[in-house]
């Protein structure tokens, strides 16, 4: 078997600022810093030859997808399998704000983030039940060097399949905004070549692009 790889990225910045929301599904764009982290994640790929591209429905990903196609004869391919995990009521709510309204339910999705479901949400099991199908499909017919856009939590329900790890461990991995992973396949399973690679860091001085 030939090994495959695929480049693993989330898209671009969203301009939420420092205090954290759920964000989900809400279908925002990116921002000016996500429009220029997806131009240098173009220009870093710009020496590869992709197969096929493939990225979430959402507007984030699509923009960071399209983008970084500019440079490929690929063109996205739009997969709502790869949507963000849906967090029903929360959406758009800050962390405080839940924490504060919804004590209990805050504490208990922390203890049990793998199976926790939002008020008309879902949890992140339910999540990659859509996630993994369609990821084993397009590791399987989507030739040698493949590119996955999607988002933070998705990217790590993958990365936790790959890895064999537990959903419980979901928050362990880190995934910024803009970062790839590279995964590769041959006949001995996957592997994690690298994670959260960055194209801008942040830094106390600012941003190092």
């Amino acid at each position: 078997m030939k090994q495959k790889l695929i480049y693993l990225v989330r898209h671009g910045d969203i301009g939420l600022g420092s205090e954290k929301r759920y964000i989900g599904q809400t279908d925002l764009p990116l921002s000016s810093l996500g429009l220029k982290q997806a131009s240098l994640l173009k220009d870093m790929f710009s020496h590869l030859s992709f197969d096929n591209i493939f990225c979430s429905d959402l507007k984030r990903a699509q923009q960071t997808a399209e983008i970084i196609a500019i440079l490929s004869t690929a063109v996205p391919i739009l997969c709502p399998e790869f949507r963000e995990v849906n967090m029903g009521d929360w959406e758009g709510k800050t962390f405080s704000e839940i924490k504060t309204r919804f004590p209990k339910k805050f504490t208990e999705r922390g203890q049990t983030i793998a199976n926790f479901v939002p008020p008309r949400g879902e949890s992140f099991s339910d999540c990659s039940k859509r996630v993994l199908p369609a990821f084993e499909r397009l590791a399987e017919s989507a030739g040698n060097t493949i590119l996955i856009v999607a988002h933070a939590g998705v990217n790590r329900i993958i990365i936790c399949h790959v890895l064999g790890m537990p959903l419980e461990n979901v928050f362990q991995l880190h995934q910024s905004y803009g970062c790839v992973n590279l995964l590769s396949q041959d006949s001995s399973g996957y592997r994690l070549n690298y994670m959260n690679n960055l194209v801008v860091k942040e830094t106390g001085e600012g941003l190092i692009y």
